[in-house]
Protein backbone atom coordinates (compact mmCIF):
# COMPACT_ATOMS: atom_id res chain seq x y z
CA UNK A 1 0.00 0.00 0.00
CA UNK A 2 2.98 2.68 0.59
CA UNK A 3 3.41 1.93 -3.20
CA UNK A 4 0.20 3.32 -4.19
CA UNK A 5 0.99 6.11 -1.54
CA UNK A 6 3.92 7.04 -2.73
CA UNK A 7 2.81 6.99 -6.42
CA UNK A 8 -0.12 9.41 -5.63
CA UNK A 9 2.18 11.91 -3.91
CA UNK A 10 4.46 11.64 -6.97
CA UNK A 11 1.55 12.71 -9.52
CA UNK A 12 -0.23 15.39 -7.71
CA UNK A 13 3.27 17.05 -6.72
CA UNK A 14 3.90 16.52 -3.12
CA UNK A 15 7.61 16.69 -2.98
CA UNK A 16 8.03 16.74 0.64
CA UNK A 17 9.84 15.05 3.65
CA UNK A 18 7.35 12.21 3.45
CA UNK A 19 8.54 11.39 -0.33
CA UNK A 20 9.95 8.12 0.44
CA UNK A 21 9.02 4.70 1.88
CA UNK A 22 11.18 4.58 4.98
CA UNK A 23 10.22 8.04 5.64
CA UNK A 24 6.56 7.49 5.18
CA UNK A 25 6.25 3.64 7.16
CA UNK A 26 8.05 6.12 10.12
CA UNK A 27 5.47 8.88 9.82
CA UNK A 28 2.48 6.47 9.64
CA UNK A 29 3.41 4.48 12.65
CA UNK A 30 3.90 7.45 14.99
CA UNK A 31 0.21 8.48 13.72
CA UNK A 32 -0.93 11.79 14.16
CA UNK A 33 1.38 12.06 16.93
CA UNK A 34 3.73 13.13 14.36
CA UNK A 35 3.65 16.37 12.71
CA UNK A 36 5.28 15.34 9.62
CA UNK A 37 2.18 13.10 8.73
CA UNK A 38 -0.22 15.82 10.36
CA UNK A 39 1.13 18.65 7.76
CA UNK A 40 0.90 16.18 5.02
CA UNK A 41 -2.68 15.24 5.94
CA UNK A 42 -3.52 19.51 5.94
CA UNK A 43 -1.57 19.60 2.55
CA UNK A 44 -4.05 17.32 1.07
CA UNK A 45 -6.86 18.45 2.92
CA UNK A 46 -6.28 22.11 1.76
CA UNK A 47 -5.79 21.52 -1.99
CA UNK A 48 -8.68 18.58 -1.76
CA UNK A 49 -10.96 21.57 -0.51
CA UNK A 50 -9.84 24.42 -2.53
CA UNK A 51 -10.19 22.53 -5.73
CA UNK A 52 -13.75 21.30 -5.01
CA UNK A 53 -14.94 24.67 -2.99
CA UNK A 54 -15.72 22.78 -0.15
CA UNK A 55 -14.71 24.91 3.38
CA UNK A 56 -13.87 21.01 5.07
CA UNK A 57 -10.48 21.16 4.94
CA UNK A 58 -9.51 24.84 6.58
CA UNK A 59 -10.93 23.28 9.58
CA UNK A 60 -7.72 21.04 10.00
CA UNK A 61 -6.06 24.15 10.97
CA UNK A 62 -6.09 23.30 14.90
CA UNK A 63 -3.45 22.45 17.77
CA UNK A 64 -6.11 20.40 19.26
CA UNK A 65 -5.70 16.70 18.93
CA UNK A 66 -9.58 15.97 19.78
CA UNK A 67 -10.78 18.38 17.56
CA UNK A 68 -8.52 17.56 14.77
CA UNK A 69 -9.47 13.84 14.80
CA UNK A 70 -13.47 14.92 14.12
CA UNK A 71 -12.45 17.51 11.74
CA UNK A 72 -10.92 14.92 10.01
CA UNK A 73 -13.77 12.16 10.35
CA UNK A 74 -15.90 15.17 8.91
CA UNK A 75 -13.93 15.62 5.59
CA UNK A 76 -13.61 12.11 5.33
CA UNK A 77 -17.32 11.99 5.94
CA UNK A 78 -18.27 14.52 3.32
CA UNK A 79 -16.34 12.87 1.11
CA UNK A 80 -17.53 9.76 1.18
CA UNK A 81 -14.83 7.58 2.41
CA UNK A 82 -15.07 3.78 1.75
CA UNK A 83 -12.98 2.51 4.81
CA UNK A 84 -15.90 2.67 7.08
CA UNK A 85 -13.53 1.28 9.43
CA UNK A 86 -11.54 4.32 9.69
CA UNK A 87 -14.10 6.68 9.59
CA UNK A 88 -15.41 5.33 13.12
CA UNK A 89 -11.99 4.69 14.29
CA UNK A 90 -10.91 8.30 14.31
CA UNK A 91 -13.95 9.43 16.45
CA UNK A 92 -13.72 5.72 19.03
CA UNK A 93 -9.48 6.24 18.72
CA UNK A 94 -8.74 3.26 17.44
CA UNK A 95 -7.29 4.49 14.59
CA UNK A 96 -3.42 3.72 15.95
CA UNK A 97 -1.80 0.68 13.02
CA UNK A 98 0.37 1.92 9.95
CA UNK A 99 -2.27 0.65 7.66
CA UNK A 100 -5.53 2.91 8.90
CA UNK A 101 -2.73 5.86 8.65
CA UNK A 102 -1.89 4.66 4.79
CA UNK A 103 -5.43 4.59 4.34
CA UNK A 104 -6.19 7.83 5.26
CA UNK A 105 -3.48 9.09 2.94
CA UNK A 106 -4.46 6.74 0.12
CA UNK A 107 -8.11 8.15 0.41
CA UNK A 108 -7.21 11.63 0.36
CA UNK A 109 -4.71 11.71 -2.80
CA UNK A 110 -6.87 9.61 -4.99
CA UNK A 111 -9.59 12.39 -3.99
CA UNK A 112 -7.11 15.17 -5.19
CA UNK A 113 -6.10 13.42 -8.18
CA UNK A 114 -9.43 12.35 -9.09
CA UNK A 115 -9.85 16.72 -8.10
CA UNK A 116 -7.06 17.55 -10.50
CA UNK A 117 -8.88 15.47 -13.29
CA UNK A 118 -11.92 16.86 -13.26
CA UNK A 119 -10.81 20.48 -13.21
CA UNK A 120 -8.14 19.68 -16.05
CA UNK A 121 -10.97 18.18 -17.84
CA UNK A 122 -13.69 20.83 -17.52
CA UNK A 123 -10.75 23.80 -18.46
CA UNK A 124 -9.83 21.68 -21.34
CA UNK A 125 -13.29 21.43 -22.48
CA UNK A 126 -13.68 25.12 -22.01
CA UNK A 127 -10.58 25.50 -24.13
CA UNK A 128 -12.11 23.52 -26.80
CA UNK A 129 -15.90 25.89 -26.93
CA UNK A 130 -13.30 28.30 -27.78
CA UNK A 131 -13.00 29.97 -31.51
CA UNK A 132 -10.33 27.79 -33.33
CA UNK A 133 -9.37 30.55 -35.39
CA UNK A 134 -9.01 33.01 -31.75
CA UNK A 135 -6.71 29.96 -30.52
CA UNK A 136 -4.39 30.00 -33.64
CA UNK A 137 -4.17 34.07 -32.80
CA UNK A 138 -3.44 33.06 -29.63
CA UNK A 139 -0.12 31.25 -30.50
CA UNK A 140 0.58 33.26 -33.30
CA UNK A 141 0.93 36.14 -31.02
CA UNK A 142 2.39 34.28 -27.95
CA UNK A 143 4.98 33.27 -30.72
CA UNK A 144 5.69 36.58 -32.05
CA UNK A 145 5.81 37.76 -28.15
CA UNK A 146 2.45 40.44 -29.11
CA UNK A 147 -0.04 40.94 -26.49
CA UNK A 148 -3.19 38.62 -26.20
CA UNK A 149 -5.40 39.14 -28.57
CA UNK A 150 -8.52 39.00 -26.24
CA UNK A 151 -7.60 42.54 -25.12
CA UNK A 152 -7.36 44.10 -28.70
CA UNK A 153 -9.45 44.49 -31.54
CA UNK A 154 -8.95 41.55 -34.65
CA UNK A 155 -7.73 44.59 -37.34
CA UNK A 156 -5.09 45.60 -34.81
CA UNK A 157 -3.87 42.14 -33.88
CA UNK A 158 -4.24 41.38 -37.65
CA UNK A 159 -1.77 44.76 -38.53
CA UNK A 160 1.00 44.43 -35.59
CA UNK A 161 1.45 40.38 -36.49
CA UNK A 162 1.65 41.15 -40.52
CA UNK A 163 4.04 44.12 -39.53
CA UNK A 164 6.14 41.80 -37.22
CA UNK A 165 6.30 38.78 -39.76
CA UNK A 166 7.73 41.44 -42.71
CA UNK A 167 10.41 42.72 -39.92
CA UNK A 168 11.21 38.92 -39.06
CA UNK A 169 11.47 37.81 -42.99
CA UNK A 170 13.29 40.66 -44.09
CA UNK A 171 16.20 39.31 -41.60
CA UNK A 172 16.05 35.75 -43.39
CA UNK A 173 17.45 34.70 -46.74
CA UNK A 174 15.20 34.42 -49.57
CA UNK A 175 15.06 30.84 -49.90
CA UNK A 176 14.33 30.32 -45.97
CA UNK A 177 10.68 29.83 -46.89
CA UNK A 178 9.64 27.80 -49.92
CA UNK A 179 6.37 28.17 -51.58
CA UNK A 180 2.92 26.99 -50.22
CA UNK A 181 1.94 23.07 -50.90
CA UNK A 182 -1.69 24.60 -50.58
CA UNK A 183 -1.90 27.40 -53.43
CA UNK A 184 -6.01 27.00 -53.92
CA UNK A 185 -8.76 28.89 -52.21
CA UNK A 186 -11.49 27.10 -50.25
CA UNK A 187 -14.91 28.07 -49.27
CA UNK A 188 -17.14 27.12 -46.91
CA UNK A 189 -17.81 23.73 -47.67
CA UNK A 190 -14.79 22.78 -48.35
CA UNK A 191 -13.23 23.67 -45.57
CA UNK A 192 -16.41 21.79 -43.84
CA UNK A 193 -14.96 18.96 -45.33
CA UNK A 194 -11.29 19.43 -44.90
CA UNK A 195 -12.42 19.22 -41.06
CA UNK A 196 -14.46 16.10 -41.20
CA UNK A 197 -11.36 14.49 -42.61
CA UNK A 198 -9.39 15.80 -40.26
CA UNK A 199 -11.46 14.31 -37.13
CA UNK A 200 -11.55 10.83 -39.10
CA UNK A 201 -7.84 11.31 -39.43
CA UNK A 202 -7.13 12.36 -35.30
CA UNK A 203 -9.62 9.74 -34.36
CA UNK A 204 -7.25 6.85 -36.04
CA UNK A 205 -4.09 8.34 -35.10
CA UNK A 206 -5.61 8.03 -31.65
CA UNK A 207 -6.53 4.62 -31.33
CA UNK A 208 -2.77 3.63 -32.60
CA UNK A 209 -1.55 6.25 -30.26
CA UNK A 210 -3.62 4.50 -27.38
CA UNK A 211 -2.23 1.47 -28.70
CA UNK A 212 1.34 1.69 -28.78
CA UNK A 213 1.23 3.79 -25.24
CA UNK A 214 -0.70 0.24 -23.92
CA UNK A 215 2.44 -1.71 -25.21
CA UNK A 216 4.66 0.99 -23.84
CA UNK A 217 3.43 0.63 -20.19
CA UNK A 218 3.08 -3.45 -20.57
CA UNK A 219 6.89 -3.52 -21.92
CA UNK A 220 8.13 -1.35 -18.68
CA UNK A 221 5.88 -3.30 -16.37
CA UNK A 222 7.57 -6.38 -17.66
CA UNK A 223 10.98 -4.91 -16.31
CA UNK A 224 9.73 -4.91 -12.90
CA UNK A 225 9.43 -8.51 -12.55
CA UNK A 226 12.97 -9.94 -11.87
CA UNK A 227 13.77 -10.02 -8.86
CA UNK A 228 16.61 -6.92 -8.98
CA UNK A 229 14.29 -4.43 -10.17
CA UNK A 230 12.01 -5.41 -7.37
CA UNK A 231 13.52 -3.42 -4.92
CA UNK A 232 14.14 -0.40 -7.20
CA UNK A 233 10.18 -0.49 -8.32
CA UNK A 234 9.88 2.62 -6.74
CA UNK A 235 12.37 4.47 -8.32
CA UNK A 236 11.52 3.25 -12.14
CA UNK A 237 8.36 4.19 -11.46
CA UNK A 238 9.74 8.21 -10.37
CA UNK A 239 11.71 7.56 -14.07
CA UNK A 240 9.06 6.40 -16.15
CA UNK A 241 6.35 8.47 -14.54
CA UNK A 242 6.64 11.91 -15.46
CA UNK A 243 7.43 10.80 -19.47
CA UNK A 244 4.84 8.95 -19.21
CA UNK A 245 2.18 11.23 -18.47
CA UNK A 246 3.99 14.04 -21.14
CA UNK A 247 2.41 11.32 -24.18
CA UNK A 248 -0.47 12.79 -25.36
CA UNK A 249 -3.06 10.69 -27.01
CA UNK A 250 -4.67 12.97 -29.36
CA UNK A 251 -3.35 14.92 -32.57
CA UNK A 252 -2.29 18.00 -32.45
CA UNK A 253 -2.18 18.56 -36.30
CA UNK A 254 -4.73 20.79 -37.41
CA UNK A 255 -5.80 22.81 -41.03
CA UNK A 256 -3.50 25.69 -39.74
CA UNK A 257 -0.70 22.77 -40.67
CA UNK A 258 -1.80 22.63 -44.14
CA UNK A 259 -1.79 26.05 -45.12
CA UNK A 260 1.56 26.45 -43.41
CA UNK A 261 3.17 23.45 -45.52
CA UNK A 262 5.69 23.65 -47.90
CA UNK A 263 6.09 22.56 -51.56
CA UNK A 264 9.12 20.42 -49.96
CA UNK A 265 6.58 18.11 -48.09
CA UNK A 266 5.81 17.13 -51.89
CA UNK A 267 9.10 15.83 -52.83
CA UNK A 268 9.16 11.83 -51.94
CA UNK A 269 12.71 10.16 -52.27
CA UNK A 270 13.44 6.40 -51.35
CA UNK A 271 15.47 5.20 -49.32
CA UNK A 272 17.22 2.81 -51.78
CA UNK A 273 18.08 6.72 -54.01
CA UNK A 274 22.10 7.86 -54.83
CA UNK A 275 21.70 10.76 -52.39
CA UNK A 276 20.34 8.80 -49.34
CA UNK A 277 22.76 5.90 -49.62
CA UNK A 278 25.77 8.21 -49.86
CA UNK A 279 25.36 8.68 -45.91
CA UNK A 280 23.74 5.39 -45.16
CA UNK A 281 26.15 2.90 -46.87
CA UNK A 282 28.83 0.97 -44.80
CA UNK A 283 31.02 -1.82 -45.80
CA UNK A 284 28.63 -4.46 -45.02
CA UNK A 285 26.44 -3.37 -48.15
CA UNK A 286 29.45 -4.00 -50.34
CA UNK A 287 29.09 -7.66 -49.12
CA UNK A 288 27.44 -9.57 -51.76
CA UNK A 289 25.48 -12.96 -50.79
CA UNK A 290 26.25 -16.41 -53.23
CA UNK A 291 24.12 -19.06 -54.48
CA UNK A 292 21.60 -19.44 -51.67
CA UNK A 293 19.13 -23.13 -51.97
CA UNK A 294 15.66 -22.70 -53.73
CA UNK A 295 13.15 -22.45 -50.77
CA UNK A 296 10.10 -22.65 -52.83
CA UNK A 297 7.28 -21.24 -51.71
CA UNK A 298 5.62 -20.41 -55.39
CA UNK A 299 1.73 -21.44 -55.02
CA UNK A 300 1.73 -22.32 -58.57
CA UNK A 301 4.39 -25.30 -58.22
CA UNK A 302 2.60 -26.64 -55.08
CA UNK A 303 0.11 -29.64 -55.88
CA UNK A 304 -2.87 -30.25 -54.34
CA UNK A 305 -2.81 -32.32 -51.07
CA UNK A 306 -4.44 -35.98 -51.09
CA UNK A 307 -7.87 -36.07 -49.77
CA UNK A 308 -8.20 -37.01 -46.08
CA UNK A 309 -11.20 -39.53 -46.31
CA UNK A 310 -12.27 -41.10 -49.35
CA UNK A 311 -14.65 -40.09 -51.52
CA UNK A 312 -18.21 -40.91 -50.93
CA UNK A 313 -20.54 -42.30 -53.76
CA UNK A 314 -24.44 -41.96 -53.73
CA UNK A 315 -26.33 -44.95 -52.92
CA UNK A 316 -27.42 -46.80 -56.50
CA UNK A 317 -30.93 -48.61 -56.99
CA UNK A 318 -30.49 -52.42 -56.93
CA UNK A 319 -26.82 -52.24 -55.47
CA UNK A 320 -25.30 -55.39 -54.14
CA UNK A 321 -25.31 -55.05 -50.29
CA UNK A 322 -24.38 -58.78 -50.04
CA UNK A 323 -21.40 -59.68 -47.46
CA UNK A 324 -21.89 -56.36 -45.60
CA UNK A 325 -20.56 -54.44 -48.97
CA UNK A 326 -19.71 -50.85 -49.18
CA UNK A 327 -22.18 -48.41 -49.49
CA UNK A 328 -23.46 -47.42 -52.86
CA UNK A 329 -20.50 -49.78 -54.68
CA UNK A 330 -18.09 -47.88 -52.60
CA UNK A 331 -14.80 -49.27 -50.92
CA UNK A 332 -15.51 -51.15 -47.66
CA UNK A 333 -14.14 -50.28 -43.87
CA UNK A 334 -12.15 -52.50 -42.11
CA UNK A 335 -12.24 -52.33 -38.64
CA UNK A 336 -8.95 -54.02 -38.01
CA UNK A 337 -7.43 -53.03 -34.69
CA UNK A 338 -9.07 -49.92 -32.76
CA UNK A 339 -8.43 -47.80 -35.85
CA UNK A 340 -10.79 -49.17 -39.10
CA UNK A 341 -8.80 -49.26 -42.28
CA UNK A 342 -10.04 -48.34 -46.16
CA UNK A 343 -10.09 -51.61 -48.26
CA UNK A 344 -11.46 -52.91 -51.21
CA UNK A 345 -13.60 -55.48 -50.28
CA UNK A 346 -16.04 -56.45 -48.00
CA UNK A 347 -16.66 -55.33 -44.46
CA UNK A 348 -14.49 -57.44 -41.83
CA UNK A 349 -14.89 -58.25 -37.91
CA UNK A 350 -12.50 -56.31 -35.49
CA UNK A 351 -10.94 -57.20 -32.78
CA UNK A 352 -14.06 -58.26 -31.28
CA UNK A 353 -15.82 -59.70 -33.85
CA UNK A 354 -18.26 -57.26 -34.11
CA UNK A 355 -19.00 -55.90 -37.91
CA UNK A 356 -18.34 -52.09 -38.11
CA UNK A 357 -21.94 -50.44 -40.19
Amino acid sequence: MESDVLDILDQVGYDGPLSDEESLLAACEQGFSSSEYNNLLLHLSTRLTQITDRPAGDSLITEDPDRFLLELNRLLTEFCCPYKDVVSGLINGDAKDTKTHLKILLFLGSELQAAEMVASKAATDTDVELDASLQDLRMICKTLNLPDPKRQEARDVLTAVEKEVCVLLKKLPETHIGNPAFKGSLDVEKWNKLEEINDVLSADYECRRRMLIKRLDVTVQSFSWSDRAKVKIDQMAKAYQSKRYSLALKSSVTLAHLLAARDDVCNLVKTSSGSCREKTTCAVNKIRMGAVPDRGGRPSEIDAPLPEMPVWQKRVDGGNRGGRGGRGGGGSWNSGGSRGQWTQGNWKTGRKGHYYH
